[in-house]
């Protein structure tokens, strides 16, 4: 359920469980966190998703066994943070839930303009992954975090936009090719130097 492609450097995840949202299993979760954590010799990543939702999340079955807690979500946007690399999330569709801690680990965000955004974890009764609400508050300031965590507030991909939680929004038949020219750089450039940009923006 979830493809990885390597090319000239570039390596593409997709979500690929689209009868199902692309919600999260813990097994997926696992092959998530084993592709990021190998992924020191990419050159630039590229996330996106299959069919017309990004992600709902984490699979509610799976929520109630505990997967709601797993560490393995933090393993996730913690591998992805620390990639030397450029890595993009391009959001085919919404993004909801646990998902949203792969995508704020992302240096790069585009979605299309059906997309919205979402984080009702407090409604289900957890508290959200650690870093999740400190880079979320990085982007977009403390007040509109609290407004989607506590006010429960689903944004708009234009409203995401104008807070800074995502960088560009493009039609979908541009959000691949959009990824693709994000990356461009990074994929010609020496990767000494490209890792070296990356560090000085931490």
């Amino acid at each position: 359920m979830i493809k990885l492609t390597k090319k000239d450097g570039l390596w593409t995840v997709t979500l690929n469980n689209p009868q199902k949202a692309n919600a999260l299993t813990e097994a997926m979760l696992s092959e998530l966190v084993e592709i990021a954590e190998a992924a020191n010799e990419a050159r630039a990543l590229i996330l996106t998703g299959e069919g017309k939702v990004f992600s709902a999340g984490a699979d509610l079955d799976e929520v109630r066994a505990g997967l709601a807690t797993s560490d393995l979500w933090e393993r996730l946007s913690g591998a992805i943070a620390a990639l030397p690399c450029l890595t993009v999330a391009a959001l085919n569709g919404t993004l909801a839930g646990g998902a949203n801690g792969m995508v704020l680990a992302c240096d790069l965000r585009i979605a299309v303009p059906q997309a919205k955004f979402f984080y009702p974890v407090m409604k289900l009764g957890f508290l959200p992954q650690p870093s999740d609400p400190v880079r979320m508050a990085a982007l977009i300031g403390s007040s509109r975090t609290k407004m989607i965590l506590m006010a429960g507030q689903k944004i708009t991909a234009e409203e995401a936009y104008g807070f800074g939680l995502v960088n560009r929004v493009v039609d979908p038949d541009q959000l691949m090719p959009t990824a693709h020219e994000l990356v461009a750089d990074s994929l010609a450039a020496d990767p000494r130097i490209a890792a070296g940009i990356a560090r000085m923006c931490q």
